[in-house]
């Protein structure tokens, strides 16, 4: 079994008092798998409901939302189901596809003698959550977000030991080289995983095989399967339809993303979309994609200053794919090659910029860019580390970076900001910025800041 540093947050959320657990991501990245692994380890008793290919199991949660009587309709459906106080757990699969289950956690949580962990690929959709008649648990759930396996993950599947990792993880957080030769490895390997990416099937296939034509074909089918569901989404009577236009321009958006990223300046253009329809209408089509968890955006800024999303400009963005993987099995014959040999300036970048928003991602912050109106200077990404807007370039191979110097060394009229360089190279200094080896973005764990508010002694009254 891959591990996943899901399962350690999962288990973080059953040893202290929780909401019922909420998993959300795209498709195919192994949510159900893992919880479902995770129930058998941890709990005597698991109930698992698949809401989306069982509908019969949707009158369970037609009631009063009585806790006794939803697991009295779940054992009817289910013979073999046993909900024992404290020792089950309730798996509700694909919880979209049933509004009323996703009310219900409210319930649940409240009552507090089963564990309950809902997962959903459509839960942000436009569509899925229009029919929630009787409301979504707003402070009654929690939630997780699921993405394609880390580099981190992609390490402990290839079998690298932890002292290895732990030196590479040392080396980062004191800015001192890498080994030679655990340098030469980690290059190796983090060039594979921008190749391979972070699906759990075409991690395994890779695993079994080292065969990355099999790999692609896994990730063409992976999209495939993806495409086969735009536009679907449920009725307010409960039936399953597809919105047909939403379907072709989310397919046109998709589509277009090589010839959005094979441009000198990646902002993403509708009139590239071959679709009908003006920008607004496309925008849907693109935003579906983002909801789905299949494309990341990236937004320009008017200023580099916190917050960022206060100084975003919302018209103008970029579009990645969310795993590095998939989007060069959508490239031409010979990409892959190229990049296993630290190639990674086909498309203008558009890899190395890619891996970028994919790790940033994978930490679940937003990422920014600053694009002046005179086109210089351009900085590749900026993100909020603690609320610190941080400048990030990188770059395929160890070239100048002649923005992020000119940003730098112009603090009054751009600020003064952290900057790092990601290039083909080990750790090393710059004027005001820290050079990192490509594959330190897999490393990549952003500070929390807990704002621990002390407790307030209330007089009593006479």
């Amino acid at each position: 079994m891959l591990k996943r540093t899901a399962w350690e947050k999962m288990a973080r959320w059953k040893d202290r008092p929780h909401h019922p657990l909420v998993i959300g991501g795209l498709r195919q990245v192994g949510k159900t798998y893992i919880v479902r692994e995770f129930g058998r380890a941890n709990y005597p008793n698991v109930v698992y409901l698949d809401l989306r290919a069982n509908t019969a199991a949707h009158a369970a949660f037609e009631g009063n939302f009585s806790v006794d009587e939803m697991t009295l309709s779940i054992t009817a459906i289910n013979p073999s189901a046993r909900f024992v106080p404290q020792e089950t757990l309730l798996i509700l699969d694909e919880i979209q596809d049933c509004p009323n289950a996703r009310s219900s956690l409210k319930y649940w949580g409240l009552d507090g003698r089963y564990d309950v962990i809902a997962t959903g690929s459509f839960l942000g959709v436009k569509g899925f959550r229009d029919p929630y008649r009787r409301g979504i648990p707003v402070g009654y759930e929690e939630h997780l977000p699921m993405h394609p396996l880390s580099f981190r993950e992609f390490l402990q599947a290839v079998g690298v030991t932890d002292n290895v990792t732990d030196h590479v993880k040392q080396a980062l957080e004191t800015r001192t080289p890498v080994l030679p030769a655990v340098h030469a490895s980690m290059r190796a390997l983090y060039y594979q995983y921008l190749v391979v990416g972070g699906m759990p099937e075409a991690v395994n296939v890779f695993l079994a095989t080292h065969d990355l034509n099999a790999v692609q074909e896994v990730q063409r089918r992976i999209l495939a399967s993806i495409r086969e569901d735009f536009g679907r989404y449920r009725g307010e009577d409960g039936a399953d339809r597809v919105n047909e236009t939403l379907k072709l321009r989310a397919e046109a958006c998709l589509d277009s993303l090589p010839a959005q990223l094979a441009k000198e300046y990646k902002k993403f253009q509708y009139s590239l979309v071959n679709a009908k329809g003006n920008s607004p209408q496309k925008a849907d089509g693109l935003q579906y994609l983002a909801d789905t968890g299949l494309v990341v955006k990236a937004y320009n800024l008017r200023e580099i200053s916190a917050p960022l999303e206060g100084a975003k400009i919302p018209r103008e963005f970029k579009v990645f794919f969310a795993d590095t993987g998939l989007l060069i099995s959508q490239l031409e014959h010979g990409t892959a090659a190229g990049v296993l040999q630290g190639n990674l300036s086909a498309y203008k970048g558009a890899i190395a910029e890619n891996m970028v928003a994919t790790a940033l991602n994978a930490e679940s912050v937003q990422p920014y860019y600053y694009h002046a109106p005179s086109g210089s200077p351009e900085i590749d990404f900026v993100f909020s580390d603690g609320g610190t807007p941080t400048l990030v370039e990188c770059k395929s191979t160890n070239n100048r970076m002649t923005s992020m110097r000119y940003v730098l060394e112009h603090p009054k009229k751009y600020g003064i900001h952290p900057a790092v360089k990601f290039a083909d190279t080990n750790v090393g200094g710059g004027q005001g910025f820290v050079t990192y080896p490509h594959y330190a973005l897999g490393f990549l764990e952003m500070r929390e800041h807990r704002l621990v508010v002390p407790e307030v002694i209330i007089p009593t009254l006479p």
